[in-house]
Formats: C-alpha cells, structure tokens, sequence
C-alpha cells in the first residue's frame, strides 16, 4: 500500500536516463610526510596547480552529462514531512521494547542505556561512579595516560560530576526523567555544548574567538541532557570532517579497538572509538560524507543518517547531526528523544513523526547489483548471507534497482563538500585570507583545491542532485517502504600507514571508494543507517574487521531504518556463527565503576 505520508519540497517522481554503471580508476597523487608539505604549499603557491589538482579530482565531469539541461537545480534537498491535518505536533514516544536490557549471556553484549537505568534504579551503581570511573579512563593530561584518552578531546569534570550528581539525586528520590537519565554520551567536537569549546578537530588557538566555550547547547543534544543524558567530553574528530579514515596528527588518531592497526573511521572518529571500546552505549556525531554511519561500520556499531534537517538545521545542504550507539535500541532512544520539535526552528520544527512500520508492512529491499558488487570479495561474502537471511527468514522481498549516473553523482558531492568547507572555514576565522593558517597540511591542500569550484559548478551539481532525487522519488514510489541495501564500505578496513601521525595523509582514492555508497542520502537528504552484520579477518594487527550493511530510506524514514537495524542485530546475535565480536581490550564500565571509590 502506498504511504499517505505528505510531504514539503518532495521532488517530481521522474525515472531518470538508462546509464550503465562504469566505476572509473581515479588518479589522484598520493601524499604523505614530505609529499604532502611540498604538496600542500605549491598548490596554495601557484592557482594553476590548484586547478590542475581539481580537474583532475573529476569534480568537473558532470558537465558532460547531456540530459542535466532538462533539470531545475536543487541547492538544498529539503524534502519535510509534514504533520497530517487535525494532529497536534509532538515528539516520539520512547516505547517500552527499546528498554528491555539484552539477556546477560549474549555473546559480545555491550551495555546500554537499559542496562545502566536499571543499575541506578536498584540502587546497586549511582551515576557518580561510574562519571568518576569513565573520568578516569577518559580525561587528557594523566600520568600515565588514560587508556582510552584517545577518543576524548575534552573532558570537563567539574561539569560531568555535577550532572552526575544531581542525576544520583533523581534516582534516589525514585523520579528520574528517562531511561537515559544518568547514562554517560559522548559528543562530537564540532557541536556546541554549554561550557565546551568546539575545536573541529583543530588545534586550540586562544587568540581566535571561535575557540571561546559555547554559552548555549544545540537543540539535539540539549535534549538528551534534558532527558538526564550526561555529556562526558567531546570526541575527537578528523580536522574540519574533510575525511573518513579518522586520522588527526594534532589530537592523535582514536583507536578502533577492534583491531589498533587499523583507523577508526570519520570524521565521527572518536564516537567510533569510543563506542567499540565500551566507554558510552551513545555518541552523537555528524555526517556530511558518512562521518556517522563509516565509523560505525569501521568500529562495529549502529550508525544513522537523519533526513537532512531532521535533527538540527544547520548551514549546510548535507550535514546532519545523528546519533551513533552500541546497540539499535539505544541508536532508537537517542533518535527519539534527540529529535524533538524545535518551536525556534522553523524548518526542523516542522517535521511530522517518523511512523515505525506495522507488523504486516511490506518489507523490499533494493539491490542496484553493479554498485553493490563493487566491494570486496570479504565484504559481499558478509553481507550476502545477511541479505540472504532478510529474504528467506524475514520476508523481505528483493527487487533489482538501477540508478544513473552514480559515478559523476558521487564526484558532485565530493566537489559540493569541499566547496562548503572552505566557506566554513572561511566564516570560522577573523580574516578569511588566513583561513588555512591553523589547518594541517591535508586541509591546507583540500581547501585550497576546493575553493576552485565556481558558482556554475555549483549549478552542475544542484542539477545533478535533482536528477538522482526525482530518479529516487520514482523508486519509493514503485516500491513503497523500499530499502535500498549496500555495504556501508566497500572494505571492511584502513590500514594504518606508519608515520601518518605526525603530518596525516592525503590519497583521495581511497577517500573516494570508502565514500562509494554512503554519499548518496547525503546528496539527496535521505535518511540511511549503518549496523554491523558480520566480521572478516584483518590482513595486520590483531582482531576482527566489523562489516557494515547499509540501508537508505525515503525521506522522512526513519522509523522504518531503526526497525531494519533491529533485524540486522537480531540476525547478528542469533544468526552469525559465534555472533558478535568484543575487542580484547573493551572496557567493562560497570564493573569498574562499582570499584571505583
């Protein structure tokens, strides 16, 4: 049955031109240690390098493509959907079945937000101890240093403990304000929060005043403190979240205690670690480029993707803030309560609830084959038998898919992305002619070959984003409740290069096929999330390499994504052969909070 769902900004249902997929060898130059500061100063030194450099990145393929004359531009995929008539706008019920704690015996079992409310509860942990075990283990500037500092750029003790403490008074009163009430989040360091600066990933410069601690909280995760959430620090993220492998010379790259030898993923790179390590059941993170949902598929947990605007309305056509979890039940939770209606945000504001599909929903998945295949024999391997399992187990019917131009779409929101940043960056310092000066070398590079794309390129782009919109509209409306399913990487892992720690690398190859899936509900606005299916063998280090599915909605999805999530983690814990993975060195928070004096 068709949705009856309405919607602002939904584009034409439009099937779009027959385009075979021909994935093409990409030739940009690798740079790392000395390459890359001879790189990044002649391509800030010489404009005709710099748009040698963007030319040959293919930014500008898409003014080949003949049919984009027949589309409007979309400059910003804004797609809302609307409150039906005659209903008083609300926000989303955090239902009973999001906490029910996971049985104790479950391989692999993380704690959740459940777990810790129940804990509190019963008296048997407060959440002072574990504030003062997390802080512990967490905060910078120890001797010796904390474990797990890397995934923390800042944490604010006397902030934790106060929250902390009047959460412990709530609770033993008998009237906390959720199931998040004293459970421990980590937040990505670009999002303000009252009292913390937001470094994105930079190194502190005192004499800027962006670098001043924020007065105010932004609206999703004041909700979640609103809830009794308690931030404990802001996470470590890639400089700027111009990339995805997570690696960031100034703060140090955080460990993807999966497998150390292999990067965590961006830019939400701290929230992956983090979450991998056990440290919180919830990070809230970011995703221009799959900064939420490529750690979460790296590191081994849930990762969603909101429709653009859904959660906060920021400056940007792609960016989102999302939540990021060890489970589905909490990625759940902080969605629900993450994404209340803003009054002062006329956009995210008027966004109707995602409705969970009913139990006799029609359940399609879509499978563009040629795209889907391009991954990894290891990866397909994975992620078939998962597939496998939704068509054969839990009904869900799978149909073949086409998309156009899915190579010169992904070269557009790459252009777009980097052409965004360098405005940012731009409105981020006292005088814009020194943006770069606080940057490390692979941003100086970045930005500078991003600030070559002009307004028509802008316009080629918009173009394209319209086409693959109504193309998508066209498919959600022949198939209703259509998934589309891919990895969320065509890799399940990133080698670690020796050395990069002291100047980073670029190598936009790899960018680029790390990207090859995930930019799509960015440029589109879609809602997508990640959740891990299965593990592969890591080629160095020790431990096992996550495998992430991928899943992308109509806009306004979510809902329907959460409940796929929840398949994929029934699947992985009752299903997979040993089911799920915990690194060596995760650590169990509540057994140490309950030594900790």
């Amino acid at each position: 049955m068709a949705s009856t769902q309405r919607f602002s900004g939904y584009p034409l249902p439009r099937e779009g031109p027959k385009t075979q997929y021909t994935p093409t060898v990409d030739k940009n130059p690798v740079l790392r240690g000395w390459s890359l500061i001879i790189g990044a100063k002649l391509v800030n030194y010489s404009s005709a390098i710099a748009q040698a450099t963007w030319t040959n990145a293919k930014f500008g393929c898409v003014k080949d493509i003949p049919e984009l004359h027949q589309y409007d531009w979309r400059l910003q995929p804004i797609v809302t959907p609307l409150v039906p008539d005659g209903v008083v706008q609300s926000k989303a019920e955090v239902t009973p079945e999001l906490c029910q704690r996971q049985p104790k015996d479950l391989a692999g079992r993380f704690h959740s937000a459940a777990d810790y409310h129940e804990l509190f509860k019963s008296g048997k942990l407060t959440p002072v101890e574990v504030a003062k075990a997390l802080l512990r283990i967490i905060t910078r500037g120890q001797n010796p240093r904390a474990k797990y500092e890397s995934a923390f750029a800042v944490t604010k003790a006397d902030l934790v403990l106060a929250a902390a403490k009047k959460s412990t008074e709530r609770y033993a009163a008998g009237q906390p304000l959720s199931v998040l009430d004293g459970v421990p989040i980590g937040v990505k360091d670009d999002m303000d929060v009252e009292g913390y600066t937001s470094h994105m990933g930079q190194r502190f410069d005192p004499s800027n005043p962006f670098f001043e601690p924020a007065t105010k909280t932004i609206w999703p995760i004041a909700q979640l403190e609103a809830a009794g959430a308690i931030v404990v620090g802001k996470l470590v993220m890639h400089e700027l979240g111009s990339d995805v492998s997570g690696c960031n010379p100034h703060w140090g790259t955080p460990v993807n205690w999966n497998n150390p030898a292999y990067y965590p993923g961006g830019s939400s790179s701290g929230g992956g670690s983090a979450l991998s390590a056990g440290l919180v059941p919830i990070a809230i993170g970011t995703d221009a480029g799959g900064s939420i949902r490529i750690p979460a598929s790296f590191c081994g947990a849930y990762g969603l993707k909101p429709t653009l605007h859904r959660a906060h309305t920021m400056k940007s056509s792609i960016c989102v803030v999302g939540p990021m979890a060890a489970t589905a039940s909490d990625l759940a939770i902080a969605y629900r309560i993450m994404t209340a209606p803003n009054p002062d945000d006329p956009i995210q504001g008027s966004f109707g609830l995602s409705i969970p599909p009913t139990p006799t929903t029609k359940k399609t998945i879509g499978l563009c084959r040629n795209w889907f295949d391009q991954s990894s024999h290891d990866v397909l391997e994975v992620t078939w038998k998962a597939i496998y399992y939704f068509a054969t187990t839990l009904g869900y019917e799978l149909v073949d898919i086409d998309i156009p131009y899915l190579v010169e779409g992904q070269y557009a929101h790459s252009g777009w992305a980097l052409t965004e940043g360098v405005d940012h960056q731009r409105s981020r310092v006292l005088d814009p002619a020194k943006a770069l000066s606080n940057l490390n070398y692979c941003n100086q590079l970045l930005m500078t070959v991003g600030a070559c794309s002009s307004g028509v390129d802008m316009i080629k782009w918009g173009q394209v984003r319209g086409l693959l919109m109504e193309h998508l509209a066209f498919l959600f409306k022949k198939h209703p409740n259509l998934l589309i399913v891919t990895p969320t990487v065509p890799d399940a892992g990133w080698k670690i290069h020796p050395g990069d720690e002291a100047y980073g690398f670029s190598d936009g190859n790899a960018t680029i096929r790390y990207m090859m899936y995930i930019w799509l509900a960015n440029a589109t606005g879609c809602p997508a999330v990640s959740a891990p299916v299965g593990y592969v063998d890591a080629e160095v280090g020790e431990g096992k390499l996550p495998v992430g599915l991928m899943a992308m909605g109509e806009w306004g999805a979510e809902e329907q994504l959460l409940a796929w999530a929840k398949d994929t983690e029934t699947y992985l814990n009752t299903v997979y052969e040993g089911g799920r993975f915990r690194p060596k060195d995760w650590a169990d928070v509540v057994e140490i909070a309950k030594s900790t004096e």
